[in-house]
C-alpha cells in the first residue's frame, strides 16, 4: 500500500480492484484521505466462498504452524506503529501518540492468540462403562464474519481475528466506513507474514447493509462478532436466528464512575481523566456519568476541572496533542445537543463547553446535572463530563446500576472492603478499582444487560470461535 489514493482495492482470495469506490474524509482537515473500495452483495458472496475454501485448509493446519503465523503478523505490527498511528490519526482523528499505542495494543491480541493456539486442548474424562473412552475436543467452528468500528481500527479488528484465526477460523471483516485503511493495512501484514490467502479478508463497504446481509443469510458463515451500537446488534441478533449463528456483540454503554471521600484526590482525577478524555470521549468504555461522594465533591471538581483546561487540543498528527476532533459532523452535533440540553435545564459549565472549529469541541465539565438530562440517558461519545455527587455507598450503586446498560463501571477507593463489596454489587462486565483503563488483551472484555454478550480477549475471547465435539469409543 504505497498511498492512501491508491487503496479502492479489497482483500479477498486476493487483492481485487473495486468497481465502485468512495471518499474517506479527514475529520482533520476535511480533505479526502483517499478512495475506498465499495464492496456489495457479489463481493461479499464471493468471500463467503472464498473463506469457505480457506476453513477447509486451515483448520486442518498444525496449531504450531497457526501460531507461528500469528507471532510473524505480531512482529510486523510492532515494526508499523508509527505508520498505523498516522494511518489512524488521518482517517479517524485519533491524535497519533494514543495510535502508536493502539498499535501495540493490537499486536498484543495477536502475540496471546499465537500462544492460546497451542492451548486448545481437549479431555478424556471417565465413564461409567469400563469399556467406554470418552473424548470432549475442541474443533474451529467455521468461517466468521467480524464488523468493526472505527474509534479503535486496529485493535477491533486483532480482538477478533486474533482468537478466530488461532482457532482455526477464517475471518471476513466488514472494517466501519470512517477507518476502513488500517484495516486494510493489517490485512497487508497478515499476507506478509505468511498468512493464507483467505484467511482474513477486507471488504470495506460505505454501506454495511448489503455486506452483511449476505453474511447473516449465508448458513456457511458459522460466527459473528460485532462491536457498535445496541440498536443495531439486536437486529443481527434477530437475524442470526435463522441460521443459529454464534453471536459475540460488544454494544453500547453507560459507564459510571465512583469516586469515594477516602479517595486519594491527585490519583483519582488522573484516571477519571484518562477514562473519560482519550480519543476524545469517543471510546465504549469512557466513563459517561462521574459521582463524587459529598466529602471530596468540591475539591475534586475543582482539581478535575483543572486537569481538564491543561488537555491539549489540536491537530492528531502532533505529538504534543491530547485531543483530536470527533470523527464526523453527526459525532459533533449529539455533544453539542447534550451540552445544550443540558445547560438548558440547569448545568453548570466549569471548562469547555463549546465548538472550537471544525469537529473539535473544547473538552468539557458539566455541574449541577439531573438525571432528566439527555447525556445521562444517552451515550454522548464525546469529550463532556458531568460531575454529580452522592451521599452513600448504596445510593451511589442505585445510581450506577439504574441504566440498561452493563459494559463498563469504575470507582475509586482506598478502602478494600468496599472496593470488594462495590466491584461485586456493579451490573457490569468490566470493573475498574482505581484503575480507569482495565482493557487488556489476556482479559476478558464484553457487558452485561443490553451492552452485549460474549466475551473477547484471554483464553474466553478462543471459546467463542470453538466448538466443543462429544466422542464415545466403545473397547468391546
Amino acid at each position: 500500500m504505497d498511498g492512501a489514493t491508491n487503496l479502492n482495492r479489497y482483500l479477498s482470495d486476493a487483492w481485487h480492484d473495486a468497481p465502485h469506490a468512495f471518499e474517506v474524509i479527514s475529520p482533520t482537515t476535511g480533505e479526502v484521505v483517499g478512495a475506498a473500495a465499495d464492496c456489495g452483495e457479489a463481493e461479499a458472496r464471493h468471500a463467503v466462498d472464498v473463506a469457505w475454501r480457506a476453513f477447509e485448509h486451515w483448520r486442518t493446519v498444525n496449531p504450531f504452524e497457526r501460531a507461528a503465523t500469528l507471532r510473524r503478523w505480531h512482529g510486523l505490527i510492532m515494526a508499523d506503529q508509527d505508520g498505523l498511528g498516522r494511518l489512524m490519526a488521518q482517517e479517524m482523528g485519533k491524535p497519533v501518540r494514543e495510535g502508536r499505542g493502539e498499535a501495540a495494543y493490537s499486536a498484543g491480541f495477536v502475540e496471546w492468540y499465537a500462544e492460546e493456539a497451542k492451548r486448545v486442548y481437549g479431555t478424556w474424562f471417565p465413564s461409567h462403562a469400563g469399556h467406554k473412552r470418552l473424548l470432549a475436543m475442541k474443533q474451529p467452528v467455521g468461517p466468521a464474519y467480524a464488523v468493526t468500528p472505527w474509534n479503535f481500527p486496529a485493535a477491533m479488528i486483532t480482538r477478533k481475528a486474533a482468537p478466530a484465526l488461532a482457532a482455526g477460523c477464517p475471518m471476513i471483516v466488514k472494517p466501519a466506513e470512517q477507518a476502513p485503511f488500517t484495516a486494510l493495512r493489517l490485512a497487508e501484514l497478515w499476507l506478509e507474514a505468511g498468512g493464507p490467502p483467505g484467511t482474513l479478508q477486507v471488504l470495506p463497504a460505505s454501506d454495511p447493509v448489503p455486506v452483511t446481509r449476505v453474511m447473516m443469510a449465508d448458513p456457511r458463515i458459522r460466527k459473528v462478532s460485532f462491536t457498535g451500537s445496541t440498536e443495531v446488534g439486536k437486529l443481527l441478533y434477530r437475524q442470526a436466528a435463522d441460521t443459529v449463528k454464534r453471536l459475540s456483540l460488544e454494544l453500547g454503554g453507560h459507564a459510571p464512575y465512583l469516586v469515594f471521600d477516602d479517595a486519594d484526590l491527585e490519583r483519582a482525577v488522573a484516571e477519571v481523566t484518562a477514562c473519560k478524555f482519550r480519543n476524545a470521549g469517543q471510546t465504549c468504555v469512557c466513563t459517561n456519568r462521574i459521582y463524587v461522594q459529598t466529602g471530596i465533591y468540591d475539591a475534586f471538581l475543582e482539581r478535575f476541572s483543572a486537569a481538564v483546561a491543561a488537555l491539549v487540543p489540536g491537530d492528531p498528527l502532533d505529538d504534543r496533542t491530547d485531543i483530536g476532533p470527533l470523527v464526523d459532523a453527526a459525532g459533533l452535533e449529539k455533544v453539542v445537543r447534550h451540552v445544550d440540553d443540558a445547560v438548558a435545564k440547569g448545568a453548570t459549565v466549569t471548562t469547555g463547553g463549546r465548538a472550537t472549529g471544525g469537529l473539535h469541541y473544547a473538552p468539557t465539565v458539566l455541574t449541577g446535572v439531573t438525571d432528566d438530562m439527555a447525556l445521562m440517558v444517552e451515550e454522548t461519545f464525546g469529550p463532556v463530563a458531568p460531575v454529580l455527587s452522592f451521599e452513600h455507598e448504596e445510593e451511589a450503586i442505585a445510581r450506577a446500576n439504574a441504566t440498561p446498560y452493563g459494559l463498563a463501571a469504575y470507582l475509586y477507593t482506598r478502602d478494600l472492603t468496599r472496593a470488594i463489596r462495590v466491584s461485586e454489587a456493579l451490573e457490569y462486565g468490566i470493573v475498574g478499582v482505581n484503575d480507569g483503563v482495565p482493557a487488556a488483551p489476556y482479559a476478558p472484555f464484553g457487558g452485561v444487560k443490553q451492552s452485549g454478550i460474549g466475551r473477547e480477549g484471554g483464553p474466553w475471547g478462543i471459546e467463542e470461535y470453538l466448538e466443543v465435539k462429544y466422542v464415545s469409543l466403545n473397547l468391546s
